[in-house]
Formats: structure tokens, sequence, C-alpha cells
């Protein structure tokens, strides 16, 4: 792999030396040179050149370089507004399974602005050592500067595998750094574990609309990568007398190497809580006949303390929004329990729930799919059995 400038299409803009975290981008008679013992290859210089002016030779089909240098299991630690998101302890629980199998170290890369204070939850749930980036134009969550800063992280220390959660922004930032390092990138993973006989990170994921699963590798680059669906991987528990390495890494993120500005953030108003963090869920389909109907979901998810999902066909008719959507196109849940009310049960929403710890089906259909991974089955009209449901609720 190798980097290299064509002076005749340098300009001399300095967009690539305001773009490089590591400083190893410089102005030599207004012509861009690259100091080769700073530089990881990263990509950062040349994604922001306009010119064409460098190139990355990536050596395709040859796979990565000197891949015995790449060790361990990294987490990407998603997190908003200082606020951890869960998905990130459970891949910890997941990652830790990895790296003692391997015999590594498991680490975890926290991009953000003032965030410090989250790395003990980080050690606490198996992290050997935390990478933090700290800098204000990481503050919200956006694509250019979190790809650069973790993409600066994973050149300079080479971990054999990273790990991100199949959020809106792990399904946003893997993509982008596995095009910018040049590597394999695994969605949406409901499995994880280690060949015994390569140490190959084995990536198993859901296929042709979940009838198969399919067992993805990546044998000749580094690193392994893949995002992970939330809530398949169980949340270990928290151990504080844990005790880690916290690791400052500076990165450079120059305001004008960023093509976008976030004026507000407005979060969406809901009358539940969020699906992928609720314990209970009282799930709507087709069978509910219009948007309104919903509200009789939404009093039971109050009164059980839960939040209301939706399945793709009541979303798709515009009924509930895709925030609520549980299935493969949408949120994989897995609470302690899942009401599911008028759903059919096509495996495209069963991958995203059947996980659940108990599983109650209403439907009046008695032959529908749903009642197969359900504990207990209600044949029956959804409109007379919730507001009856309701009532012994009140009382």
């Amino acid at each position: 792999m190798g980097i290299q400038v064509i002076i005749e299409k340098c300009t001399g803009c300095k967009k690539c030396v305001l773009a490089c975290p590591f400083g190893a981008m410089q102005l030599v008679d207004k012509k861009a040179t690259i100091n080769y013992d700073e530089c990881t290859v990263c990509g950062a210089c040349a994604n922001a050149c306009e010119d064409d002016a460098i190139v990355i030779e990536r050596g395709a089909g040859k796979g990565t370089e000197n891949i015995e240098q790449y060790k361990g299991v990294m987490v990407f630690a998603e997190q908003h507004a200082g606020e951890m998101k869960n998905c990130s302890y459970e891949l910890l629980g997941e990652g830790r399974k990895l790296a003692d199998k391997l015999g590594q170290e498991l680490t975890a890369v926290l991009p953000g602005s003032q965030v410090e204070h989250l790395t003990k939850d980080l050690f606490a749930h198996g992290a050997d050592k935390v990478y933090l980036v700290d800098n204000e134009n990481l503050a919200s969550y956006m694509t250019d500067p979190y790809a650069t800063a973790v993409a600066a992280v994973i050149a300079k220390y080479k971990p054999a595998i990273v790990l991100y959660g199949a959020t809106t922004t792990g399904r946003d930032l893997a993509p982008r750094i596995a095009a910018r390092i040049q590597t394999g990138l695994t969605a949406d993973c409901t499995g994880l574990d280690i060949d015994p006989e390569t140490g190959l990170l084995l990536q198993t994921r859901p296929a042709f609309g979940g009838n198969i699963m399919a067992t993805i590798k990546c044998p000749r680059h580094r690193p392994q990568m893949s995002t992970v669906r939330p809530k398949v991987m169980k949340k270990p528990e928290p151990d504080y007398s844990r005790q880690g390495e916290l690791i400052k890494v500076p990165v450079e993120i120059n305001p004008k190497s960023i093509k976008a500005k976030i004026l507000e953030v407005i979060k969406e108003a809901k009358s539940t809580g969020d699906i992928e963090e609720a314990e209970v869920i009282i799930a709507g389909g087709w069978g509910m006949g219009d948007a309104t109907n919903f509200k009789m979901l939404e009093d039971l998810a109050n009164a059980l303390g839960g939040a209301v999902g939706a399945s793709r066909a009541a979303v798709d008719a515009g009924w509930m929004s895709h925030s609520c959507q549980v299935g493969q196109t949408g949120k994989t849940v897995c609470p302690k329990v899942y009401i599911a009310c008028g759903i059919s049960g096509a495996v495209q929403h069963l991958v995203g729930m059947q996980t659940s710890d108990l599983i109650i089906a209403i439907n009046k259909d008695p032959d529908a799919p749903i009642f197969n991974v359900a504990n207990y089955g209600i044949v029956g009209d959804v409109f007379q059995i919730i507001p009856k449901l309701l009532e012994e609720l009140k009382k």
C-alpha cells in the first residue's frame, strides 16, 4: 500500500494539509508533500483533495500488508450528547469473549467532546484500553469528522477486529471507514465467533430474507469489521472494580474540512419510549386497520411502561414512523415482553423480535405464522382483547 502526490495536478490549495489528522502533509514550494514517517495512509488527504492530486495505491487483490501486525478487538463506543448507547456495552461483552479466545486485548474507541466521564463505564463492561478522541468538532455525530477520527485510531493502533452497532450511526460510519482503509465489512451480524484453526472472525448474518444464515470470513484484509444488530448480544454485568488504560489520541479536525454543519438537534416527540431500550414492546401490524387505532396500543404501552413498535406493513402505510419498525429492514429488539397485535408474522418481522424473552401474539387467523414463535397465542379480535386488557390493568 502506498500514497503519493501527483505534483502536476497539485494546486497548492492546502486542503490536504488541513484534513490530515497526523500533520503528515505540508506545503513545500506551494506543492503538497508527505512526511512518510508520520503518514498512516488513512486517506483523509485524498478525500479532501478536489484535484485528484493524491493517489493511494491499495494493491487491489493483494490483501493487507503486514497482516500479522494487526492484533486485538476494538469496539466503536457510540454515544450521543454524553450518553452511551446500550449496544456499545453489548459489543464489549461479545468483544471480551472474542478477545479472550484470541488471547489478545479488548479496546474501545470513544470519539466525542467532553466525554471522558464515560470511560469508567467502558472499563467496567470489559475494555482493557480506551482510545479517547476528544474534540469540539465531534460534539454531535457527523460522518466526515467521525470517520477521520476513527480511521486515524485504527491506522495507528491496528486492531485485528473492529465492531460497530448496527444503529443509524454505525450503519453510516462503518462503510465509510471500510472504504477509506480498504477492508471488508459484514453488515447486520447476529452472531460472532473465532475460527479455532485460523483465528479468523466468523461473522454470521441472515441472508435471502432471513431464510438462511450466512457465515462470512475476511481472510486477506485487516481489520475484520462488522456491524452488529442491537439486542442480539447480551449486555454484561458491569464490574466497576475493573481498571483500564486511558489513551488520549490527538486528532486534528479542521472545521473548514467539514462539509456540513448541524444548526439544531430536534428530538422526535414520542408518546412512548424507544423500542431499542424498552423492556416491554406493544407492536401493531396491518391488522390494526389504520393509524388512529395505534392510540389503543400507546395506551397499553404507557400502562405497562413500554414502547410501541410496528411491522413494515404498518410503517409503509404511514401509520407509524420508521423509527418504530421491527424486523429485517427495521430494528432488532429483545424485550422481556413482546405483544404482537394484528401481525401475521412474516419471516422479515420474526428475525427482528424472535429472541424476546416472552412473546404474546393476538391475531384472528389461527394459522398466522406469528403463533409459531409465540409463548402465548390469543386467537381473537385485537379490538376486543386490548380494551379488556386495559380495563384489567386499570383495576
